[in-house]
């Protein structure tokens, strides 16, 4: 019976549980903002991040109106950035109708902007101590092993059923060690990149998989669609000791953040000169960078990079174009991870 592993799996918990900043504080916000930014990155990355940013904005009320520059400042480096901008709408919601404190309710939180059944469960129980599930990849695979489950855990269904299964065995009294406990158990020990550590699993008793040898064939998960492959050309544009950069649409990948110049194709030195000249500057000196590449949830970027020096500004022009000094970059303007390779060529100022 599933309901034989709560006991086990929440004193393993309670005696083995990572410290992290957001943990053991019956902190709404601060279970939000975690749960947000844990979402497809990994847990020691995150940790500077969280402490930098409950601590430009600490509570719900100043997330909601905090300058959008600033929030995507706060956000760079951890991409998705329309998770924060999801957080922000959801905040100033929380601050209109419920007086800047998340609603201790499961279906009101589910209510808003960016918050699904997972991030809504995982306040909820942690935060509030509401015996509800909160389920994701680390607990679709944990449960999948121990039921030995062929469902495909990318289905809406299968998560639905499991998410059904662990409502039923939900401990009243300690619902958010519960699901900590799987959460915890599928990122240490019921691992999904190498071998899981079976031996240490105070589950192993109960999984069928560990049981029948069959811990290596689960989860069931539909292989994803290939990622579109785009060439690129990035330009780094340099006057003195300053860097153009640019803001992109407010719509699309990557929407209102800045950029380094660049575009569609993999430009010959002469064709990348001929780009410059068309937004109204005067090219002195071409180098040729090294390739990078970057990959987004469905696309990846294949880039060849120039550095290129031009002749003195004249500030009436190149209205798309910003130049800035590095230090002033990462002050003000969030510039993606994607162009990391190249932004490592801005100048830092003189002051």
């Amino acid at each position: 019976m599933l309901s034989e592993i709560v006991a086990p799996l929440v004193n393993w918990y309670r005696e083995n549980k990572r410290i992290l900043p957001w943990r053991d504080r019956d902190n709404a916000y601060y279970t939000w903002v975690s749960e947000i930014m844990l979402q497809q990155t990994r847990v020691e990355a995150v940790r500077p991040y969280f402490c930098r940013f409950v601590a430009e904005l600490p509570t719900v009320k100043a997330l909601a109106s905090c300058p959008e520059e600033k929030l995507l400042k706060l956000w760079e480096g951890l991409g998705y950035y329309n998770r924060v901008r999801n957080m922000q709408e959801a905040a100033r919601t929380v601050v209109q109708e419920y007086g800047g404190i998340l609603p201790a309710d499961y279906h009101k939180l589910l209510s808003l902007k960016g918050i699904g059944s997972y991030t809504a469960g995982a306040i909820a129980s942690i935060a509030y101590h509401i015996p509800v599930p909160a389920v994701d990849g680390n607990v679709l695979r944990v449960i999948s092993r121990i039921e030995e489950s062929r469902g495909d855990i990318m289905k809406q269904s299968v998560r639905r059923e499991t998410e059904e299964k662990l409502l039923e065995i939900m401990p009243s009294d300690c619902p958010g060690d519960f699901n900590q406990a799987l959460m915890e158990l599928g990122a240490v020990i019921c691992v999904p990149n190498g071998p899981a550590k079976c031996e240490d699993c105070p589950a192993a008793l109960f999984c069928k998989a560990y049981q029948h040898g069959t811990v290596d064939e689960l989860p069931v998960k539909a292989g994803k669609k290939e990622r579109r492959l785009e060439e690129r050309t990035v330009l780094v544009i340099q006057d003195g000791n300053k860097t153009a950069i640019r803001r992109r649409p407010e719509k699309g990948l990557l929407a209102g953040l800045y950029e380094l110049p660049n575009v569609e194709g993999s430009l010959t030195q002469q064709e990348a000169l001929d780009k410059v000249k068309e937004l109204d500057l005067e090219p002195l000196f071409i180098k040729e960078l090294e390739p990078s590449k970057h990959i987004f949830s469905h696309i990846e970027w294949r880039m060849t990079g120039y550095l290129i020096r031009v002749a003195s500004l004249k500030q009436k022009k190149n209205p798309g174009l910003l130049f800035v000094e590095k230090n002033q970059s990462e002050e003000q303007y969030a510039i993606p991870s994607a162009f990391r390779a190249y932004a490592k060529y801005m100048k830092k100022g003189t002051d």
